[in-house]
């Protein structure tokens, strides 16, 4: 099994029963990695419009493409968390989960009865992933966050773009996405934990900000000990030669990375510069950096002379690395993509094709799959409640009053 979850063989995370509370990216995406392997995800969304990612981006038949990627694998309960009887059912629910998910403002649940103290003293081996913008504690912990002003405190916006432009985000909802990463590895460690430690769960604070700020690379320290503030740089890496993106003759662009010792003498002989291969003082990357502005102008004027696939040709044939800066038909026509099962055809509800992006990682003898697109509104109601002891008649009054 490689694109599809196996029939025969478990998945990873075959037994692990998650509950989904929150909307959007942050919350809603670490589960749905834990979904892709296996796990089964219960998603609880809010009577009448569900989550409003739902309605995101492109749509097909008034639902987003993006809901039937991101939802994958998971079952969908709607519950108004407002009223007394849902918020009894998430405690029920909560007592048969291992991991439960969420990305409220801090201290929303708490009001609703439904914190970590409350959970956990139902389900002492309970693990619970908490995603807020600032985190659980802090003075900022009460503001509202979402990722374009995570990205901003992190540090990533301000070295993003060109110097003489105000910073640019960078395309997607990094922050979110980001913060789902490490909100999956906290679930992990801790369920790990509980397996080899013994002991009481525990619950996973993830600040978005944090989560940005975690990859921000040498920029703290550099700041500390030489005051150095990174600005942003466009396309090129600073302090690392020759790393940017180029102009072909054909308009198109490719981005070179030519920053390693071996790999700029290559890279200098595939464009016909033996003598820059060969300078003493380009020989290692401190001394590139100091010519860095002389060496673009060479690149760039090579790449000048010919078109974009030509100069993939000539660098490829050299060992350099270079590739095209792909656009969403690159992506889904490239054989690369497809060799990898990076695209997978999936059916959506009335029947049409849709592609979706394959599974990440590749594990060997467990891969994750998709079993199933994203859910319908509220599809699993009445199966996840019946498995919580809630009958058929239970539900529908409580679908009658507003509350499923």
């Amino acid at each position: 099994m490689t694109t599809s979850a196996s029939e025969t063989q478990p998945l990873a995370l075959h037994g692990v029963r998650v509950l989904e509370l929150g909307s959007l990216i942050a919350g809603p995406y670490a589960a749905a990695l834990l979904a892709q392997f296996g796990a089964e995800v219960i998603k609880v969304e809010p009577p009448g419009d569900g989550d409003p990612l739902r309605k995101w981006r492109k749509l097909h038949d008034g639902t987003s493409l993006w809901w039937y990627t991101q939802s994958r694998n998971k079952k969908s309960v709607t519950l108004d968390l407002k009223k007394d009887e849902a918020r009894d059912i998430v405690r029920r629910l909560a007592q048969s989960v291992d991991i439960v998910i969420e990305n409220f403002r801090p201290g929303t649940l708490e009001k609703w009865g439904l914190g970590w103290e409350q959970l956990s003293a139902l389900n002492p081996k309970l693990i619970m992933v908490r995603i807020s913008g600032y985190g659980q504690s802090g003075p900022y912990r009460e503001r509202p966050g979402f990722a374009a002003i995570a990205e901003c405190m992190g540090g990533l916006r301000q070295v993003t773009g060109f110097p003489d432009r105000p910073p640019v985000r960078t395309g997607v909802s990094l922050g979110d996405t980001l913060a789902s990463l490490y909100g999956t590895i906290g679930a992990l460690l801790a369920m790990h934990h509980l397996k080899a430690n013994g002991g009481a769960g525990q619950f996973i604070d993830v600040a978005l900000y944090e989560s940005v700020f975690a990859i921000m690379e040498s920029l703290i320290p550099e700041y500390a000990e030489t005051g150095f503030v990174r600005e942003r740089s466009g396309a090129s890496l600073p302090g690392i030669s020759p790393s940017n993106t180029y102009r072909c003759g054909d308009g198109q662009y490719v981005v070179i990375a030519g920053n390693g010792d071996g790999i700029f003498k290559r890279l200098m002989a595939a464009i016909g510069r033996d003598d820059l291969a060969g300078a003493p003082e380009l020989a290692r990357n401190d001394g590139r950096v100091r010519h860095n502005a002389m060496l673009d102008e060479a690149i760039g004027a090579w790449t000048q002379q010919r078109p974009l696939d030509e100069a993939l040709r000539i660098l490829e044939a050299a060992d350099v690395p270079a590739g095209r800066v792909y656009t969403a038909a690159d992506i889904h026509a490239d054989p690369h993509y497809r060799a990898r099962e990076m695209i997978e055809r999936r059916v959506l509800p009335d029947g049409a094709p849709i592609d979706l992006p394959g599974i990440v990682p590749k594990l060997s003898a467990t891969p994750g799959g998709t079993a199933w697109v994203g859910p319908a509104l509220g599809q699993h109601t009445d199966e996840v409640l019946a498995s919580i002891g809630i009958d058929a008649d239970a539900v529908a009054r409580l679908r009658a009053d507003g509350t499923v």
